[in-house]
C-alpha cells in the first residue's frame, strides 16, 4: 500500500525461521503495529532476500537447516549491502551461548523463543527500528533531490521507489501528491526530459543492474523484485537497455572482477 504523502513508510521487518509456528506468532505482532513482513524459511533465502530487498530490521532464528543463523549473520554482515540493517537473534531460553555468539558476530538484540511477552517483543524491535533510524543506517531505496528538482518530483519518485514492485497508478499517484497528470508530466519531463513511468523504467533497470553485479540473487528474483511480471519480459527489457541479456551481463560483470582481482 503506499503510504500518503507526509508519511514515512512503515518499517520492514525480514524474519528468518524454519518455524511456521514461531512465523504465525510474529506475523500476528507485527500486522498490529502495521509493519510491512517478509517471510523466509532458511538462511540462504533470507540472505538473498535481504539483499534484494533491504529490510530495516532481520529477525534471524539460530536453529534452522542447512545455513543456519550465525552463517547467515557471517554474510549479512560481510556484504556491503546488507551490514548496515539490524539482527535480532531469535534463540531458545536455555541457549546462552548461542545468544552470545550471535551478539559477537554483530547481532544488536536477542530476543526469547517461545514468545511468552508480545509487549517485550515490540518494544525490543521498535527500539532498534528508532536507533537505526537516528544513526542514518537503515538502508533504504530513496529519490534523492538535486539542484533545481521540485518537492513534487521528489515526493512522486519516493512513492514510487516504495512501491518499486507494485507502483501506484497514475490517478493513485497524483490524487496522494494533491496535483494533476499535466503537472506531474511536466515537472518530470523539466527534471529528466522523461515522463514519470518512462522515468520509472530507468530506475527499475539500473537497480536491477546494480543487483546483477552487487548480489547472487537469481534474475527471477531479481525481475520480480523490479516489477517485472516475468523474467521474459525482464530479459526484453534490459537488452533494449544494455543491449545484452541480464545472464549475459551478469557473466561479463564476474568476469571483468575477476580479471581486476589477477592484475
Amino acid at each position: 500500500m503506499t503510504p500518503p504523502p507526509g508519511h514515512a513508510a512503515a518499517p520492514t521487518i525480514l524474519m528468518i525461521d524454519d518455524s511456521i509456528m514461531d512465523l504465525r506468532v510474529l506475523i500476528d505482532m507485527l500486522a498490529a503495529r502495521k509493519w510491512r513482513t517478509l517471510v523466509s524459511f532458511d538462511g540462504m533465502d533470507g540472505y538473498r532476500k535481504a539483499q534484494i530487498k533491504l529490510p530495516d530490521l532481520i529477525l534471524l532464528d539460530v536453529r534452522m537447516p542447512g545455513l543456519d543463523g550465525f552463517a547467515t549473520l557471517r554474510r549479512l554482515k560481510g556484504d556491503t549491502r546488507t551490514q548496515a540493517i539490524p539482527v535480532i537473534f531469535l534463540t531458545a531460553a536455555e541457549d546462552k551461548a548461542d545468544r552470545l555468539n550471535g551478539l559477537s558476530l554483530g547481532a544488536v538484540d536477542y530476543i526469547i523463543k517461545p514468545f511468552v511477552s508480545e509487549e517485550e517483543v515490540l518494544s525490543r524491535i521498535g527500539i532498534h527500528l528508532e536507533l537505526s533510524r537516528r544513526l542514518g543506517s537503515a538502508p533504504s531505496i530513496t529519490a534523492s533531490s538535486t539542484p533545481g528538482q521540485s518537492a513534487l518530483v521528489t515526493a512522486a519518485a519516493t512513492l514510487l521507489l516504495e512501491n518499486l514492485s507494485n507502483p501506484p497508478s497514475m490517478n493513485t499517484l497524483v490524487r496522494h501528491l494533491g496535483t494533476s497528470e499535466k503537472r506531474l508530466y511536466d515537472a518530470f519531463h523539466e527534471a529528466f526530459q522523461l515522463t514519470v513511468f518512462g522515468w520509472l523504467r530507468e530506475q527499475r533497470l539500473k537497480l536491477a543492474r546494480q543487483l546483477l553485479i552487487q548480489t547472487d540473487a537469481a534474475v527471477a528474483d531479481i525481475a520480480a523484485h523490479c516489477g517485472y511480471g516475468s523474467s521474459a519480459n525482464f530479459a526484453t527489457a534490459f537488452k533494449n537497455r544494455f543491449e545484452c541479456s541480464p545472464r549475459d551481463f551478469r557473466r561479463r560483470a564476474g568476469d571483468e572482477t575477476a580479471g581486476d582481482s589477477e592484475s
